[in-house]
């Protein structure tokens, strides 16, 4: 276990980096590095076999942390409650939040399942979407620009540590796409194939798109299917994370049928 190095000062440079990646939506961008705040989110990368730069607690945390978070990695700071609440974005301070190296992009996988994000704007939405990938055993997701920005503090919260399951390149343009190697399938309010009745294709690549203007009529051009999804509610449309939910679901238990 290595010897925690106590931080008392709240102008230590450390603690201004982190508040940085805390609050700011694309710091990690340049930093190449994200801050993951609580337990949940710190043992969710642990459980992926992935290891942190840095552990940072609480005071009163390290007093009490389990072994598997106190081991968690090579470099630990401690620092006061004041100052852990100083970097904060929650409502409650956790004790604990571990920083850690984002990995390299190497760029899309062909012929992997995929969910392409085309320019949706709600983090709330991007992370619920991430999870449904990752349950419904999708290897990427594919964000273009335009697309909030996949690893910000909110999406990082709303994803409740799917990031760590999945391939995320951000910053596309339609052109990259043609690389993925597998049949795109549009999502739609008003045209293409009942959900319920489409044959699908597995694998595939969702295609979600802005949560006003839908798909791009681009982005719909090469689509070989669209699909949209039956509402006998009579609401004019659902929250584009519902959606992909369904659809992503779907897809999974067409590819279970099909392998018997």
């Amino acid at each position: 276990m290595s010897t925690p190095s106590p931080i008392t000062s709240r102008d230590n440079p450390l603690l201004k980096r982190l508040r940085l990646l805390a609050h700011g939506s694309t710091a990690y961008r340049k930093q190449g590095q994200v801050w993951l705040e609580g337990d949940h989110l710190c043992r969710s990368l642990l459980a992926r076999g992935r290891r942190p730069e840095m552990a940072v607690f609480t005071d009163a945390f390290w007093a009490q942390v389990p072994h598997d978070l106190r081991d968690a990695a090579d470099k630990i700071v401690t620092i006061p409650d004041a100052l852990m609440a100083g970097i904060s974005t929650l409502e409650s301070p956790a004790g604990v939040g571990f920083v850690w190296n984002l990995p390299t992009s190497a760029g899309l996988l062909p012929g992997e399942p995929a969910v392409v994000l085309d320019r949706l704007q709600d983090a709330g939405n991007v992370g619920s979407i991430l999870r449904s990938a990752a349950a419904f055993g999708f290897r990427q997701v594919l964000a273009l620009k335009g697309t909030a920005a996949l690893w910000s503090p909110k999406v990082l919260r709303a994803g409740m540590g799917a990031h760590f399951a999945l391939h995320l390149v951000e910053g596309l343009s339609v052109a990259d796409l043609g690389g993925l190697e597998v049949p795109l399938v549009g999502t739609s309010s008003h045209q293409g194939d009942w959900l319920h009745q489409a044959q699908l294709p597995w694998p595939c690549a969702w295609v979600l798109g802005h949560e006003g203007q839908g798909v791009s009529a681009e982005l719909s051009a090469l689509a070989g299917q669209s699909v949209r999804i039956a509402q006998p509610g009579g609401e004019e449309s659902l929250n584009v994370a519902a959606a992909a939910a369904i659809c992503l679901h779907a897809s999974a238990v067409s590819c279970s049928m099909a392998l018997g």
